[in-house]
């Protein structure tokens, strides 16, 4: 290449995430966007309350690009609205998991540094325990010393708000996510990355989707939900949001036939209550195209009763927030009823369009087909690091690679099977569960001398916590007390739902408790929990 080539301009600009509503309402002015509660908006009313909020929020508060907004709700439509408002204005949207306690999400406040927080009325604590740390406090529905929602965007109804310029590697989301600590890590995610991954989940995980679909929101918008949706924003299809409160099935297939929902995106467990729920023979469900399931591997007998009941609609994914979810696919061809050399069992599928997978040894070496190593990954999806946190930045990327703490192999086809963990976190219902989190805070409990939490099977959950306690000479601790001490303390997801009691740790020569020597001291005891004879209560 010449030396001309270097004189090529260059930008490194991209739409503002934001601009996907903008087209869809310029295109789809008078069909329905959002469904929820016995309402329903336009995109032309979508677009509309995005601008009133984004102008209140930037003329009242003085919202400017690259702020952070804290969000604690649960999922309803001024979730979606708010996401786009915080794009439009180039600030950075930072949703809680609103099942966290308030000082968990304190923490998440302090660390992202937040100027305002957007919280739903029925978090009133929550609000209370971060109010000194933000300028300001919005509040959907009434809540003393908060200002209104609904009285911010009509106060500011009719006013307009041009989509902020933004770079391909500007904030626009922190996702949080945990580490091997058990401290919540603050993961950046860009407009440019954004942007490739709604165009790779239109691709790879629902492709033809377009105005005439509708997707049914059954996963909180705080996490991959999040994602999901801004998809549906893309192509101009339509939000349902399911109602507040206690997953319903009934509810849900109800919902799928009054508006022909097309794709869904939720966890196994979901599926699995989904169809074997008597209601799913009370609705009719053909038009569902794509029920997208990741956060875990689906037990085989769970697929194939999925398959029998939906037809080949099963779409798999594996993903991390700090990839935005998109690592591998497994699409609806590769879902078979019938058992054969064709299933893949445990396999979550072959790398994302974009996305190149390495499964590495401890050096950074590929290895071979079929050996073990840590699944790591490059390209446009993997997000722009750790907010203020060099030293998760430096651990996780290696010689570009971005390294999943993952354990798997590949077969010769590209068929990615995850294997184990390189860390102690189990998933449970869909949700990350880091043992050490939970421990720190047993700990904390009277009586309490060493303890040690595994992720262990389970038939609903796909896993749930084993707490194993020693007590201090002399005491005694029962699940009861440790039961109490946890609650309120930790997230009901996170609370163990096995214990067993031991005079004595197992131990390494050294002294360090591992969870291997764990697990292998119960198995040899017949103390780890059969969960097709003990499942655990949700």
């Amino acid at each position: 290449m010449s030396d001309a080539a270097a004189t090529w301009p260059t930008s490194t600009r991209v739409p503002n995430m934001a601009h996907f509503l903008s087209a869809s309402a310029r295109r789809l002015p008078d069909e329905i966007a959002i469904v929820y509660d016995g309402q329903s908006w336009t995109w032309a009313e979508f677009d509309a309350r995005v601008n009133a909020l984004a102008a209140g929020l930037q003329r009242e508060f003085g919202l400017q690009k690259g702020d952070r907004v804290l969000v604690q709700s649960a999922n309803n439509n001024q979730m979606m609205e708010l996401m786009m408002a915080v794009f439009r204005l180039g600030a950075v949207w930072t949703p809680a998991n609103f099942r966290q306690s308030p000082d968990e999400v304190a923490y998440l406040c302090e660390k992202s540094g937040a100027r305002l927080m957007v919280v739903e009325a029925a978090f009133a604590a929550h609000a209370t325990r971060c109010r000194g740390m933000v300028d300001a406090i919005v509040s959907i529905g009434a809540l003393e010393g908060a200002r209104s929602y609904e009285a911010l965007v009509a106060q500011h109804a009719g006013q307009v708000v041009p989509n902020q310029q933004v770079d391909r590697d500007d904030p626009a989301w922190l996702f949080f996510t945990s580490g091997s600590t058990g401290r919540p890590k603050a993961v950046v995610l860009t407009h440019g990355q954004l942007t490739f991954t709604t165009l790779n989940h239109l691709n790879d995980l629902m492709p033809g989707t377009g105005p005439e679909d509708a997707s049914l929101v059954v996963a909180p918008l705080s996490h991959g939900a999040a994602m999901h949706q801004m998809t549906q924003i893309a192509a101009g299809a339509k939000s349902v949001l399911l109602p507040q409160g206690r997953f319903d099935p009934a509810v849900a297939w109800e919902l799928i036939e009054t508006w022909r929902i097309t794709n869904m995106f939720t966890v196994p467990t979901i599926v699995k209550m989904l169809v074997e729920h008597p209601s799913v023979q009370d609705h009719d469900h053909s038009s569902l195209r794509y029920v997208i399931y990741a956060g875990a591997p689906m037990y085989r007998e769970d697929q194939k009763r999925a398959l029998a009941t939906l037809g080949k609609v099963l779409v798999q994914y594996y993903g991390l927030g700090e990839v935005t979810g998109a690592i591998t696919v497994l699409r609806p061809q590769d879902h078979h009823l019938e058992d054969g050399p064709q299933n893949r069992i445990g396999t979550c599928g072959i790398e994302r369009t974009g996305i190149e997978i390495s499964i590495q040894d401890e050096d950074g070496r590929d290895v071979a087909p079929f050996e073990t190593g840590e699944i790591c990954v490059i390209g446009p999806a993997v997000c722009a690091g750790y907010f203020e946190d060099e030293g998760a930045n430096r651990k996780s990327f290696r010689n570009g690679w971005f390294r999943t703490g993952d354990l798997g192999h590949v077969d010769k086809q590209g068929y990615v099977y995850i294997t184990g963990r390189a860390s102690d976190m189990y998933i449970s219902g869909g949700s990350n569960v880091y043992p050490r989190e939970v421990e720190e805070v047993l700990l904390t409990l009277d009586g309490v001398n060493e303890v040690a939490i595994l992720g262990v099977p389970d038939p609903k959950w796909g896993e749930v916590g084993l707490c194993v306690c020693v007590a201090h000479p002399g005491q005694s601790v029962t699940e009861d007390q440790i039961a109490r001490h946890l609650s309120g303390r930790v997230s009901k997801y996170k609370m163990p739902q096995y214990y067993v009691f031991l005079d004595e740790m197992p131990k390494t020569a050294y002294g360090k408790i591992t969870k291997k020597l764990v697990r292998e001291e119960l198995a040899a005891r017949g103390l780890l929990p059969n969960p097709a004879t003990e499942p655990a209560e949700g």
